[in-house]
């Protein structure tokens, strides 16, 4: 009896531990919530509403059919309409679309013609979910007004991959992984920078200097900038050696997207060390963090598939932006200034992190 007695005096005072601890609480029922949300809702590997392109050079009656029937499909959604390929190359490049239609001046002629491909798929082979959505399109029933009886769907569109002619999956993930590590590692780092200085009393000793706060704020950032590059260094190199990554865009631009996007990850580490009280909360607070970038952000499912609630969530995480900039600039060989939107995203997201974090930091041991 003596036994069960102190065994239920010990389970007492950990659940009255935790229901202290509002965090720790706050994870049990929150970190399934957002996984059967995430998974349930959000997350489709049944990919529609891609964003499309066209450059109709017919421009006839069977042209804007094939067009009208193509995005009936859902699979696309048409966004632009351009007056040549190069155009909608371009635009593939720079990330504006996924999916490009070309349908060529003699496209009427080539229907007449079954054996002939009537028009192109253009599409942004990097990702393997989007080539195999578009292979969907050529099996699209295509009857045209002029040839109710035509059937032969397979003969009106080609699909050309670019980017990734051999559809390996590597091409895809390494570049965006290089975003998902420095997320895990320099939030991490940052999260428990001030929490560690309280713990171990050194703000104490910060509490009698002239240091400013953002002064004290910057210091702890620069040297995990230095860290977090390294990091971008070793996964390139790796990509390259041994997965065979080709890198079609500027080292130097690499380099200015992965800067950018670390000090978006370092202000936000600070700000949940501000707010965390001890680095068991901190680490806490990473993972909450952590757990809907990966899943949100592009890197393991389309962004275009995912409902557009899920999406305006998504476009607040600085991973989302950094997926679009390291593929664009590794795999298409896009400027990164071409593509500001996503430059831009990140700069204010620091910005207004810094300035959280400086105006919740106080030097005092409270």
């Amino acid at each position: 009896m003596k036994c069960m007695s102190r065994l239920l005096a010990i389970v007492q005072k950990e659940v009255r531990q935790l229901s202290r601890d509002r965090l720790t609480f706050g994870m049990i029922a929150g970190i399934p919530l957002i996984q059967i949300m995430l998974f349930g809702y959000a997350i489709n590997t049944d990919v529609r509403h891609l964003r499309a392109g066209v450059a109709d050079l017919a421009n006839s009656s069977l042209s804007r059919q094939l067009v009208a029937d193509t995005q009936a499909s859902q699979v696309i959604d048409i966004v632009s309409y351009v007056n040549s390929p190069e155009a909608l190359e371009s635009q593939l490049r720079d990330g504006k679309i996924a999916i490009g239609l070309y349908i060529p001046a003699d496209f009427d002629r080539r229907v007449q013609r079954p054996s002939r491909t009537a028009a192109q798929i253009l599409v942004d082979g990097s990702d393997p979910v989007l080539y195999g959505a578009a292979r969907q399109l050529t099996a699209l029933d295509v009857r045209f007004d002029t040839q109710p009886h035509q059937t032969k769907a397979a003969a009106i569109y080609e699909v050309r991959n670019h980017y990734n002619p051999e559809r390996r999956s590597a091409v895809n993930v390494v570049p965006a992984l290089i975003g998902v590590i420095l997320t895990m590692t320099m939030v991490l780092f940052t999260a428990v920078a001030i929490v560690r200085e309280r713990e171990r009393g050194n703000l104490e000793m910060l509490i009698t200097t002239p240091i400013r706060t953002v002064e004290l704020m910057v210091g702890k950032i620069i040297p995990y900038i230095v860290i977090g590059l390294i990091q971008v260094t070793l996964i390139m190199l790796l990509g390259v050696l041994i997965f065979r990554v080709p890198v079609a865009g500027s080292i130097l631009q690499i380099y200015i997207a992965a800067l950018i996007f670390i000090g978006a990850n370092l202000t936000l580490g600070l700000v949940i060390s501000t707010l965390a009280k001890s680095q068991f909360q901190a680490m806490q607070m990473t993972f909450f963090f952590f757990l809907p970038s990966i899943l949100l952000s592009g890197f393991m499912f389309p962004f275009d598939g995912m409902p557009k609630p899920a999406q305006y969530i998504a476009e607040l995480l600085p991973l989302t932006h950094f997926v679009r900039l390291i593929r664009g600039v590794v795999l298409r060989g896009a400027d990164v200034f071409h593509l500001g939107t996503d430059i831009g995203a990140l700069f204010l997201f620091a910005a207004i992190m810094l300035t959280i974090a400086v105006k919740r930091f106080h030097k005092r041991l409270d």
